[in-house]
């Protein structure tokens, strides 16, 4: 499994950014990451706040260890 390089702040933000008049191409090549990956957290991630992301985090590791 590849290492984890954003934290979901970051990938909120960064998802926010994509709100911009910077294109796609222009984001990911920013931020340094594919379009794939743009859109898987896109589908993940959404329209979330950071608060709610760390609640979806919280979540899935509570899950994970029941």
């Amino acid at each position: 499994m590849g290492r984890k390089r954003f934290s979901e702040e970051q990938i909120i933000g960064i998802l926010r950014e994509s709100g911009t008049e910077m294109t796609t191409k222009e984001l990911c090549a920013k931020h340094n990451i594919s379009l794939a990956t743009l859109y898987a957290w896109k589908r993940k991630y959404g329209e979330m706040d950071v608060a709610e992301a760390r609640r979806l985090k919280a979540l899935e590791t509570d899950s994970s260890t029941a």
